[in-house]
């Protein structure tokens, strides 16, 4: 059996966060490692229990989470060691905190009302690394908030991409996931897989969010 995944939660939510904990403690493959209640708190609590993912509420006192998604990421990055997955929570569609915490780590942005179903399944596909969560919301969250008047300037590190790499780049920034990808290029989901790490090598990043940041911000979304 596989290793569960390990799940933290920051939110100041007393009584959500309880339920957030009797959920995923009901999953045989996660595994409730500890909750805080500000942002502060989330990032003494990331560079102790060392979860896979962190369930990130955004607005909270003391430290907010978008602020504490990046000092956990760039303390992870810096020590060179375990880097986890962040999931922000935000009562919004269209929210702009949301947008800003992506674009500063996190991998992706769930609705507090969502269904427990949906929560359990974007915490399990945030760790495995290959779809992009809630894939439609996020594209209409960047062309909602998506800032530039200009025509940017393709980076350098674009033009390293194969043909074969850039054509997988375009898909995946639309949030297809590995299997989808596999269909369409009449590939292997392990050969697409393959693909996508060498792509986020190149680039410098992170995971597949961050691709879809990448293409919006450097106006190569399709």
């Amino acid at each position: 059996m596989s290793a569960r995944i390990r799940v933290a939660l920051v939110d100041d939510q007393s009584l959500f966060r309880a339920g957030v904990r009797m959920l995923v403690s009901s999953q045989a493959d996660l595994e409730f490692v500890g909750e805080a209640g500000d942002g502060a708190e989330g990032v003494a609590l990331a560079a102790s229990a060392k979860p896979d993912v962190i369930l990130m509420d955004i607005r909270m006192p003391v430290m907010d989470g978008i602020e504490s998604t990046t000092r956990i990421l760039r303390e992870a990055e810096a020590l060179g060691g375990h880097v986890p997955r962040i999931i922000v929570l935000t009562t919004f569609d269209l929210d702009e905190a949301a947008a800003r915490a992506i674009r500063g780590g996190a991998s992706g942005f769930v609705l507090k009302d969502a269904e427990p179903e949906f929560l359990l399944a974007a915490i399990r596909t945030v760790h495995s690394g290959t779809a992009v969560i809630a894939a439609s919301q996020t594209r209409e969250l960047f062309e909602h908030f998506d800032s530039h008047t200009a025509v940017p300037v393709v980076p350098v590190a674009f033009h390293d991409l194969t043909s074969r790499e850039r054509e997988i780049f375009t898909l995946a920034s639309r949030g297809l996931s590995n299997a989808e990808i596999a269909r369409t290029e009449f590939l292997s989901e392990a050969t697409v897989k393959t693909h996508i790490s060498r792509i986020l090598a190149k680039l410098g990043l992170r995971d597949r969010v961050q691709l879809v940041v990448f293409a919006y911000e450097n106006g190569l979304a399709s």
